[in-house]
């Protein structure tokens, strides 16, 4: 059988979108939930987990390091930012303001993946010809 690694940016890429939609969710929550007493924002880890994978094997070129990445290991987590932490009296964390920012800036992340997975099968394409 042929192994090729044609498809491990693909593969990556797909799972930091994935991360990206996540996000998108929770911060949207965030918002919804901007005047529920007591609640606290939740966002996703990936960006540290992506960091430490990819950092294993430090003396590995980048294409030999997405490679050996272990796709089942590249989950975002949700997580609860600042549990113990409230400016406000009623016990809620979420800062409207700084989830509106955090929005967008995810938004545009997300359309920057898409374009490179988009871009990756273009060259895939371009290459079959």
């Amino acid at each position: 059988m042929i192994r090729t690694n044609v498809f491990d940016y693909i593969r990556m890429l797909d799972k930091a979108a994935d991360a990206s939609w996540l996000r998108n969710q929770a911060i949207s929550n965030n918002i919804a939930n901007v005047d529920t007493p007591g609640y606290k924002r939740q966002d996703i880890a990936f960006e540290s987990i992506l960091k430490r994978e990819l950092g294993r094997n430090r003396y590995e070129s980048t294409d030999q390091k997405v490679a050996d990445l272990k796709m089942s290991r590249l989950n975002g987590r949700t997580y609860t930012d600042y549990s113990n932490y409230s400016y406000r009296i009623d016990g809620n964390n979420v800062d409207i303001e700084n989830e509106n920012a955090m929005l967008a800036e995810n938004q545009i992340k997300y359309q920057g993946l898409i374009t490179s997975i988009n871009q990756e099968f273009t060259n895939l394409s371009t290459v079959m010809q």
